[in-house]
């Protein structure tokens, strides 16, 4: 029986019919050593932005149906282009969008989760000897309505599709060799990971890496789907993204991540009674909106000040949520919204078994002359709101704080 692989391609990997071209090869050479091949792609590099804007230049809050149903196109256009190209080289393709390839999602617009794949459609094409090429990003509800799945989902569309269809590996082509210590872009002296686990690269595509989608990854890690992060511009092997193993708790910190895509939203002079926050937090997943740190202060004369932020994205409507709560329930004083700030993070499976972290990240900082705004944690990752404008030199002081230029993978 033929092993099954999944390939995904990004914007820029397929951003003009030269590199669409080059990916069909890349597809075939797979194909030919014997794989059933199943490709996901995103849009063209800067589609989907363009297709954004134009939205906005009719509407500063477009329903979110109807964006859904417009950045959808973008990866129709790929995945036909690409069969094209396939085809053209006398190979047998077919290209499929979400909604033919029975990607099932629920029903929130614009990031809308995957609940099932049945199989038997694209099994059906692969068992006729055909490449299948399928729209990334995109799915579809079960009474029928477009859904995308967030920026970068067309790794997630991947990893589910490799999940559901047993493939051997996920190959995840982009414009980078890898998975890096932080973004070479800051720090030069950034180091490709050859492997790593799936709690690290979870916390890294959460805490800012772009390389792959946090969705993507935890259905990995639910599946036990092994990716291989790799350029589409050469063959040189990439990141290996598996379970656990044993040495790598050695390396302390693995990365160094940064967003600056944050928000800080504090409702000054709240009730300081049982359910404030429960009210105020319900509301935000009423809405949809996720929220990273939290902070509230010590209470008086009966009021306290709540801090947390949301994605820059999602501000505007979190702040609107909010407006509406101190209106009806709240009564709170004020309410601060503060774009200028940014997260930078260290992340490592080691400091599961190493003290002294947090101490190192704080020292660095505080050395730098840089002020930590907020603070939260997790096993393996420890992260810190600063003013945006010293995010570079923190990322770059904090790299080389922990020798993450020297470490070997």
């Amino acid at each position: 029986m033929k092993k099954i692989l999944v390939q995904k391609y990004g914007g820029t990997s397929v951003g003009t019919i030269d590199r669409i071209k080059a990916v069909a090869e890349r597809v075939i050479a797979s194909y030919n050593e014997g794989h059933h091949v199943v490709v996901v792609v995103s849009a063209m590099s800067g589609q989907t932005d363009q297709l954004i804007a134009m939205a906005h230049k009719i509407s500063n809050q477009p329903d979110e149906r109807e964006m859904d149903m417009l950045m959808a196109t973008g990866e129709q256009i790929t995945i036909a282009l690409l069969a094209m190209a396939i085809q053209e080289r006398g190979y047998p393709a077919v290209s499929m969008t979400g909604f033919q390839a029975n990607i099932i999602t629920d029903k929130a617009h614009t990031k809308a989760r995957i609940m099932d794949i049945p199989t038997e459609k694209l099994k059906n094409e692969l068992e006729k000897g055909k490449i299948v090429i399928v729209a990334g990003f995109q799915g579809v509800t079960e009474t029928g309505d477009i859904t995308t799945l967030g920026r970068g989902g067309s790794d997630t569309s991947a990893v589910a599709l490799a999940a559901v269809l047993k493939a051997d590996v996920c190959e995840i082509y982009t414009d980078v060799d890898g998975v890096f210590t932080t973004d070479p872009n800051v720090v030069p002296e950034a180091r490709k990971i050859d492997r790593i686990s799936y709690d690290e690269m979870l916390e890294m595509a959460s805490l800012g890496a772009k390389v792959l989608q946090i969705r993507s990854v935890e259905f990995a890690m639910n599946y036990g789907v092994t990716i291989h992060v790799r350029s589409s511009f050469n063959n040189t092997p990439g990141t290996i993204v598996t379970r656990e193993e044993a040495d790598m708790e050695h390396v302390v910190v693995r990365g160094v991540t940064y967003s600056k895509n944050e928000v800080k939203l504090t409702v000054m002079g709240v009730p300081d009674r049982p359910g404030i926050a429960a009210t105020i937090f319900n509301s935000l997943a009423g809405a949809n909106i996720i929220v990273d740190m939290i902070i509230q202060n010590i209470s008086e004369q009966g009021l306290a000040d709540i801090s947390f932020t949301v994605p820059q994205n999602e501000s505007q409507k979190a702040l609107q949520v909010i407006k509406g709560l101190v209106k009806e329930k709240l009564g709170a004083r004020q309410i601060i919204c503060d774009d200028k700030i940014s997260k930078v993070s260290v992340i490592g499976i080691g400091m599961k078994s190493h003290s002294g972290v947090a101490a190192k990240m704080f020292d660095t900082l505080a050395n730098e002359g840089i002020n930590i705004l907020m603070i939260s944690t997790s096993e393996i990752a420890i992260s810190c709101a600063i003013e945006s404008k010293y995010t570079e030199l923190a990322v770059r002081a904090l790299h080389d704080a922990f020798g993450l230029d020297k470490q070997v993978s």
